[in-house]
């Protein structure tokens, strides 16, 4: 050994040991200690401080030379191997439990023989004096034993792991694997060829201090971690780790016995073309989808009991879905996400049309458009509906007796890149169907996917008709604005009706009066006005023109008196203040007049109907009151102001509700004060709109004051 791999052989052995130690220094005072039920902590512990022994002894060794190190050395390492596999087979114990996983108790009896026969291998040397670990190929052997059960025990103990306990389980065989597996490559390159290559020896230390950052990454992932690492009760037996070595020993072996009957230097080049060979490879999964594709096929169908990973599928499908994008691209996402699952780089989602008669295509990724309609009566779509398979296109193709009746529809047959139909079902109700293409590499389609399929295309089927009733109900919140402001100008339009009404009944009495005349064309002008105005804002959807601003109540209260009186009544003004408020002079008008109307209407002629209007505690009052037949507390406090609630015969219970929303919207309110046949109050509190009496640019110029409003 060269100085300078010794001093890393030195080096690494004592970081190795200092990091098992701290690492066994942070178990021992962490809480899963306090809460440990059964031997298995103890024994993770043990094993630590075994690992931090061997380095620590083997660094001795390194530095002293002396064979009492060495074979200190040895024996810890055997003591570590030890309880790291009884560590292993505490964790899986309860799988073997079960019947349907008797050949995985053979690997008790076995791993213990194989300890026990390392063991007497190791005592017969060191009793001999002839400890040498670099050429005992029997020692080497059983070591080699030893580092293979540790990595069949870890496959089994991953594979078997129950999927809540996979989280804190990872870190622990990333750890261990680092161990063993490193240790397989340096004991079987030492048996092949007869002595353990020094140079890899040198850096035994730091392939196992790898193992100590993902010990260390499992214990702080949950203070009882050890407890959670529990396997299957239904667990079976399998191992390719044993497939896996058998081939890579064979390979060596070919490799070994060439260079020694052909002869010549061998070794490096060969060492340097397997470098190129891994890189190019990386290179290819790198870039290659399809490469990728097959690999995780591989993959998953020969070294997991399962091919799919379902919570994981479940949550980046959940994911995909979810994603905050525009409401008309989840049919793209759930082409995609499908697509996704099974390696499928082309897609198409066919949906109900909107007169549910037949299926068009909607979203399509990386597929041709398709124009052609899907009848929603066609055997096709009633094979989807009824018995909701996923229908395999080559499949059908090779043997449509397998699907019954169905009949695929030629314009899906002659498209090339068609492979499968998943339909979405929502209850019994068939929303659409996915039309996905050839994978990337070829899968067959057991029943492992065909449930994968169904239960994604339940979960994008519950998506997409999450989104139509969405859209459905935009379209009907839509028309419901309409209509409802629609009821707003129809009432509207019922009160200048009635006003043109009278006016044109009082025209038979007075119509050589000519203030009755000049009033008459007034009112007809006022009225066109507000006619076109209705009309403009049930067209466009729009607020009346002006926007909010200050308005002073008087000369509306005014107005409104003029118009009573114009119908042969009478509306008294009792406490009037000069005050004013923020709104749209044309909408309080109508607010107020309705009031009024109301009033009116409710009152006989020889009642009395008033209005005041003042400033109160920072606010303005506008009180309408009458004499009239008054409303019951049940109905002011559930029907007063909803829609088309009302005590008149010919009324529509619009105007109230209207006049209600719009005081809200001002930030005001209303109170109701009503007893039956006593009358009724109802008081309007409004934002006081702060009047100016002169200019600010001419204080105390009393000719040049002006009345206005402040504008701020």
């Amino acid at each position: 050994m060269t100085s300078d791999a010794a001093d890393l052989r030195l080096y690494g052995y004592s970081a190795a040991a200092l990091a098992y130690l701290a690492l066994l220094v942070h178990v021992l005072r962490s809480n899963h200690f306090a809460l440990a039920n059964g031997r298995r902590p103890w024994m993770f512990a043990a094993a630590l401080l075994a690992s931090a022994a061997w380095a620590a002894s083997s660094a001795l060794d390194t530095r002293v030379q002396h064979v009492g190190w060495l074979v200190t050395a040895a024996l810890l390492d055997w003591l570590r191997y030890a309880l790291w596999l009884a560590f292993l087979l505490q964790l899986i114990w309860p799988m073997w439990r079960d019947r349907s996983s008797r050949a995985g108790g053979l690997l008790v009896p076995a791993t213990a023989a194989a300890l026990v026969v390392t063991a007497v291998l190791l005592l017969v040397q060191v009793g001999r004096g002839q400890l040498d670990e670099y050429t005992s190929r029997s020692l080497l052997t059983a070591q080699l034993g030893l580092a293979v059960l540790g990595l069949i025990l870890l496959e089994q103990f991953l594979r078997n792991i129950d999927g809540g306990s996979r989280w804190g389980a990872k870190p622990v065989c990333l750890g261990l694997a680092c161990v063993f597996g490193f240790d397989f490559y340096v004991y079987s390159e030492g048996l092949l060829l007869g002595r353990i290559d020094l140079d890899v020896l040198a850096v035994r230390s730091t392939a196992h201090l790898l193992a100590v950052p993902f010990l260390f990454v499992a214990s702080r992932r949950s203070v009882d971690w050890i407890a959670r690492l529990q396997v299957s009760r239904t667990a079976a037996f399998y191992s390719a780790t044993l497939m896996l070595t058998g081939g890579y020993l064979l390979f060596m072996s070919a490799v070994g016995y060439y260079v020694r009957y052909v002869g010549g230097e061998w070794g490096r080049t060969l060492q340097l073309s397997l470098l190129a060979i891994g890189v190019v490879g990386l290179a290819v999964l790198l870039f290659s989808g399809s490469a990728r594709a097959w690999l995780r096929v591989f993959v998953g169908k020969h070294f997991f009991s399962y091919r799919y990973d379902y919570r994981e599928e479940w949550l980046r499908f959940t994911a995909k879905l979810s994603a905050r994008t525009a409401p008309q691209e989840v049919g793209e996402r759930i082409v995609r996400g499908l697509a996704d699952m099974l390696e499928c780089p082309a897609g198409a989602l066919w949906v109900r049309d909107g007169d549910a008669e037949s299926y068009r295509q909607s979203s399509r990724w990386n597929m041709p458009a398709e124009a052609a309609r899907e009848p929603a009566a066609s055997s096709f779509c009633r094979f989807l509906q009824e018995r909701a398979w996923v229908v395999d296109l080559q499949e059908f193709r090779d043997a449509p007796r397998q699907y019954g009746e169905l009949a695929v529809p030629t314009w899906l047959l002659q498209t090339p890149q068609a492979w499968l139909v998943v339909p979405l079902h929502a209850g019994d109700d068939l929303l659409g169907f996915v039309v996905l293409s050839l994978p990337r590499t070829p899968l067959r389609l057991d029943w492992e996917v065909r449930d994968l399929l169904k239960t994604a295309s339940q979960q994008a089927a519950g998506f997409l008709a999450q989104m139509q009733a969405t859209e459905a109900l935009l379209e009907a919140r839509k028309f419901d604005a309409f209509n409802r402001m629609s009821a707003f100008v129809v009432h509207d339009l019922k009160n200048i009706v009635a006003q043109l009404s009278l006016m044109l009944k009082n025209a038979e009495r007075l119509h050589d009066n000519r203030e009755f005349q000049q009033d008459m064309l007034l009112t007809i002008e006022s009225s066109l006005e507000k006619m076109r105005r209705l009309m403009l804002q049930l067209r466009e959807g729009a607020a009346p023109a002006g926007g909010v601003r200050g308005v002073e109540l008087l000369p509306i209260v005014k107005k409104l008196q003029h118009t009573v009186q114009a119908q042969g009544r009478e509306l008294v003004l009792e406490r009037m203040e000069r005050v004013a408020t923020r709104g749209h002079p044309d909408r309080l008008e109508r607010v107020l007049g309705h009031l009024v109307q109301n009033a009116l209407d409710a009152t006989p002629n020889e009642g009395k109907v008033w209005v005041s209007v003042y400033r109160q505690s920072g606010q303005v009052r506008v009180e309408v009151g009458d004499t009239g037949a008054g409303m019951t507390e049940e109905f002011i406090q559930t029907r007063l102001f909803r829609p088309f609630s009302t005590t008149k015969q010919s009324g529509m219970g619009i105007g109230t509700y209207e006049s209600f929303q719009y005081v809200r919207e001002l930030g005001g309110q209303i109170e109701v004060k009503s007893q039956p046949g006593s009358g009724t109050v109802i008081s309007i509190l409004m934002p006081t709109f702060e009047l100016q009496t002169s200019s600010d640019l001419l204080v105390g110029n009393a000719n040049d004051s002006a009345t206005g409003f402040d504008r701020t």
